[in-house]
């Protein structure tokens, strides 16, 4: 019996109440028979409930994005992996294959990695909803970088506060974005959220709504170039369960934002199981 897919409200039940009372052999199989691991893990779950420390898959090896992507590029490569609806009905749709998605990513991949960015640093992406969203954050991924999604639409303070907690090394951000009729001038919000960001180094910009910005030499490129440039071939990042994924803020409506640090393993197993019987 497969725990992965359920089928109906009875194996819902029965399902949930196996996670209840065996939570290890549970997760255990879900995870062995469904996922890729370059190694297996030693315990699937330990935990501390005093100290609040709860660790999955200790000692395993995996990289969330040759899950999500390469792992289906023999199958599914021509099938469409993220679509694109823009906000103006005059502007064209966009439909990524996997081969394609894969394709951009492993080049998004490669220009972190000559920008200087390593396994284990922090990159805020300050980004409107559009596809460069979803390739930067499976390309930091890939290569072990912690990516930092913040809303496009929050104040430069508010912005300053999240890359300086997470001491961010890099941004990706774009020109500017849309919100309905109106463009938000996402460059701008950077520029000044960054006169107080010490740890950044690199600005990396997309081309979204083609308006003059001003970009500081020696800090801030224009991302297509980069990627005109950049090799397709990369090799995913052997991560270990626990390496730290990203970092999600709260809003901070009742004080300080705070950071909240989610591992790579458990996530993947979880959201993967999730979002498979959610959707259904």
């Amino acid at each position: 019996m497969s725990y992965y897919k359920i089928e109906s409200i009875e194996e819902y039940f029965k399902h949930y109440k196996k996670s209840v009372r065996e939570p290890r052999k549970f997760w255990g199989k879900i995870a062995s028979e469904n996922f890729t691991w370059y190694q297996e893990w030693e315990k699937v779950m330990e935990f501390d409930m005093a100290e609040a420390r709860i660790q999955w898959f200790t000692g395993a090896k995996v990289n969330i994005v040759k899950n999500a992507i390469d792992r289906h590029l023999a199958k599914r490569g021509n099938k469409t992996a993220i679509i694109f609806e823009p906000n103006d009905p005059s502007e064209e749709a966009q439909h990524i294959t996997y081969t394609e998605l894969h394709h951009r990513v492993c080049k998004m991949a490669n220009v972190l990695r000559e920008q200087g960015i390593e396994k284990g640093d922090r990159v805020c992406i300050y980004l409107p909803m559009i596809p460069e969203l979803a390739v930067s954050i499976l390309a930091c991924a890939r290569i072990g970088a912690i990516h930092s999604v913040v809303f496009a639409g929050f104040s430069a303070s508010a912005v300053a506060s999240r890359i300086n907690d997470s001491d961010c090394k890099m941004v990706i951000t774009s020109d500017g974005g849309y919100r309905g009729n109106k463009t938000i001038d996402l460059k701008g919000i950077i520029d000044e959220a960054l006169v107080n960001c010490p740890s950044v180094e690199k600005v990396l910009v997309v081309k979204r709504i083609n308006t003059d910005i001003k970009m500081k030499e020696g800090r801030d490129q224009w991302i297509q170039p980069l990627l005109d440039e950049a090799s397709d071939n990369n090799v995913a990042e052997i991560m270990d369960a626990e390496d730290p994924l990203f970092i999600l803020y709260t809003s901070g409506s009742t004080g300080k934002p705070k950071g909240m640090v989610h591992t790579t393993a458990g996530y993947m197993v979880y959201t993967a199981y999730t979002f498979q019987n959610v959707f259904n």
